[in-house]
């Protein structure tokens, strides 16, 4: 399974949103050394609370700062661009990361957005299926390619750059409640980026049948979809205690929920509240992973059989708590989670175990070997004498 982190990023209104973009940048520096797989960062113009406009530009210069870890786009907004511009940047920067980079594609995380560029919200996932389809084309076919909607044109349009990646970047659609990105995931047997895991507005959220969707969708277009592409995002804080972990959030939780979800972005909100009671309701319905590195562990074995299997878990990222705690959580996670779901424990712990099985007869056996030491000695000093 890999691990990761998907920035929108939150941050709250009124704080220097310079410092807070250096530490978006300095946490995937953070990650990157404790041995994450992915860092995905979103697209936003709006609200105020999620201020990073173009995530080709920000990995861009994360690229520059990390070694090992893979830059994801979480996610362009299709419906803002023109498909041919966002072939482009996508390419360009697979080649100055070296084939580093994930696309991530959606069709937009506000309606604010949309309703600045004059967009209507039943147009956006029609809008997004379309330019994805044009994307793809440009990043795997050589040929000049002439296309008209109504809100775009390409007339001979070719990509000066192949892309590093073959065919093209890794590439990964939203899914929230509806099947629409499900459905458009399996047409491109791309990969899913699950961004609702647990339960919404309407109850709980059937990851089997949203899954079986991007299954039939495949089929349909003759594609198949791997499970080892299907990645989940959900809130994490770890600690050493459970009660350590849930009073570190519980009041960043309850703005960053009702606050930002309800009270800027009209989400209606998913458990009653009040403000200092979000943390533990979201984390009773199994919305939230919080608590210790074994309650970790055992969530994400519950969403293993909730899911009948996924590839990735992203930690959805939040400054809910102080930054040393939230770093602390990473670690935590990447020290005591991580080796659980990636088989690097399993040597180290069958040595120890053959060892364990074998300690009291070695134990004897230096015992032996010591006396017939001490015997040997004590000879030979009798017998130089």
């Amino acid at each position: 399974m890999r691990f990761g982190v998907f920035l929108a990023p939150f941050h709250e209104p009124g704080e220097n949103p310079t410092l807070a973009l250096e530490r978006d940048l300095e946490l995937i520096q953070r990650l990157d050394a404790l041995g994450y797989d992915e860092a995905w960062v979103g697209e936003h113009h709006s609200t105020g609370w999620e201020t990073i406009a173009s995530p080709e530009l920000f990995l861009a210069v994360a690229a520059e700062r990390t070694r090992h870890i893979r830059l994801g786009t979480g996610v362009v907004s299709l419906p803002y661009h023109h498909p041919l511009m966002v072939a482009d940047r996508i390419v360009l920067l697979d080649h100055l990361t070296r084939g580093r980079i994930n696309f991530g594609v959606g069709p937009g995380g506000h309606l604010t957005d949309a309703m600045m560029l004059g967009l209507e919200a039943q147009r956006l996932r029609p809008m997004m299926a379309e330019a994805l389809d044009v994307i793809v084309r440009l990043m795997t076919d050589p040929e000049p390619l002439t296309v008209e909607t109504d809100w775009f044109r390409l007339h001979d349009a070719v990509l000066q750059l192949r892309p590093h990646q073959s065919p093209h970047p890794p590439l990964a659609v939203t899914s929230m409640e509806s099947p629409a990105g499900m459905v458009l995931a399996g047409r491109h047997g791309a990969g899913v980026l699950s961004l609702t895991v647990a339960k919404g507005p309407r109850g709980p959220i059937d990851l089997r049948a949203q899954w079986r969707v991007a299954e039939e969708a495949a089929a349909e277009s003759g594609r198949e979809v791997r499970r080892e592409e299907w990645r989940l995002a959900v809130p994490v804080h770890l600690a050493e205690t459970r009660r350590e972990a849930l009073d570190d959030a519980r009041a960043g939780a309850g703005r960053y929920l009702l606050d930002y979800a309800e009270g800027t972005t009209g989400r209606p909100r998913p458990v009653p509240g009040p403000h200092d009671r979000v943390i533990d309701q979201m984390v009773e319905a199994g919305s939230w992973i919080v608590g210790t590195p074994d309650d970790c562990i055992a969530a994400i074995e519950a969403l293993v059989e909730r899911s009948g299997g996924f590839g990735g878990l992203l930690v959805w990222g939040n400054e809910w708590a102080p930054r040393e705690k939230v770093l602390r959580s990473y670690e935590l996670l990447a020290r005591h989670v991580m080796p659980r779901f990636q088989g690097s424990l399993a040597g180290i712990e069958r040595s120890n175990a053959v060892a364990r099985e074998k300690a009291a007869g070695v134990g004897r056996s230096r015992a032996a070997a010591v006396e017939r030491a001490q015997l040997e000695y004590e000879r030979s000093r009798t017998a130089g004498s």
